[in-house]
């Protein structure tokens, strides 16, 4: 397929810049990929397409602070540092994006917070706005860790043109996140509350949980024509044996089996066994799903709103068939759904 065929008319006005009031009730389209009629619901609805023994497949993730405001030595001048991965913990070098990055050359320190709380030497150019920087800190990694959260702010996508808030840590996560590493949330599953997960587990639904740390190349424009040529950035992905138990389980039973998000669905879908089974896994994926694909693992999934174009778009019209996506996303805008990182969400079943 091209990319012209994911184009459709967006209005800046349906784009989420803030969260919906509660986790569990933004606005819910339930799509039916083998007839592709649509429903209209509420999120906290989702309970009622989903029965005993059935899995849900959440990434367990957590997003950490990587947007940091540090100043150039001498000259003062106020930098963006993006922490995109950490690449030796006993050195503290990790790999980041700068903003300017004309001004920031090999050798070039950098200090941040109130007492140089933070200081980082830039050690490598890697691309034209990535650095290696190495902090100088003598303390334990709890402590460099601890400065992090003080200095750092939630990486909210810049589309959201607005400083993070204390509202934005709490809700830019979800309530199952335990496992630090991502730089953007895995949406999909910012729509699940306390109270939700409580009324599923009661009702027998399953939780398998896989680790896939999101990174800025989901937001990353595709631009070629001919999809075969994009390439997707690459993410770590951990798939343990209890998950995998659970999943073909839930497979040798005929169960639905949910990838609760594009994250849990690409992990899955990168630890697939010759024999068509889940298999646990410690890995980098850098998976691209586009139609016209075959998918082993999940028959159902949930998902935000995204924008068009994007990697995210095509996975789902994988999924859900694409044209009864690409007429689904036509509704939406017509019903103006929320789109992206703090929009609604669909169920594909």
């Amino acid at each position: 397929m091209k990319l012209s065929q994911f184009k459709f008319d967006l209005p800046d006005s349906l784009i989420a810049t803030t969260p919906s009031d509660q986790r569990d009730e933004a606005r819910l389209m339930v799509l039916d990929r083998n007839t592709g009629a649509i429903e209209h619901k509420i999120f906290k609805d989702v309970i009622n397409y989903f029965d005993e023994k059935d899995v849900m497949i959440l990434n367990n993730t957590k997003v950490f602070p990587a947007r940091m405001y540090g100043n150039k030595e001498k000259t003062g001048a106020t930098i963006e540092v993006f922490l995109l991965r950490e690449l030796n913990k006993e050195l503290r070098l990790w790999d980041v994006l700068v903003d300017p990055a004309r001004k920031i050359r090999v050798g070039n320190k950098l200090y941040f917070g109130d007492n140089d709380l933070l200081v980082a030497e830039v050690v490598d150019n890697t691309t034209s706005r990535g650095r290696t920087i190495r902090f100088l800190f003598d303390g334990t990694n709890e402590e460099f860790r601890r400065n992090i959260e003080i200095l750092g702010e939630t990486p909210l996508p810049k589309y959201i043109k607005r400083k993070a808030t204390a509202e934005d840590k709490e809700r830019y996560q979800t309530i199952f996140a335990k496992n630090e590493g991502a730089v953007a949330a895995p949406t999909a599953g910012m729509h699940f509350s306390r109270e939700l997960m409580k009324r599923l587990e009661l009702k027998g639904v399953e939780f398998a949980e896989v680790t896939l740390h999101v990174g800025l190349g989901t937001f990353r424009a595709v631009e070629v024509e001919d999809l075969t040529k994009h390439k997707m950035d690459s993410e770590q992905f951990i798939i343990d044996q209890p998950t995998a138990d659970m999943v073909n389980n839930a497979l040798d039973e005929k169960r639905k089996i949910c990838a609760v998000g594009t994250t849990s669905m690409r992990a899955v879908e990168s630890a697939v066994s010759a024999g068509k089974k889940l298999k646990p896994a410690n890995d980098w994926t850098s998976k691209f799903i586009f139609p016209p694909y075959e998918f082993s693992i999940a028959n159902s999934m949930i998902t935000n709103f995204h924008t068009p174009e994007s990697t995210l778009l095509m996975m789902i019209s994988a999924f859900g068939g694409y044209e009864s996506v690409m007429n689904a996303y036509e509704v939406a805008v017509k019903e103006k759904y929320r789109f992206y990182s703090y929009g609604d969400a669909m169920l594909i079943i």
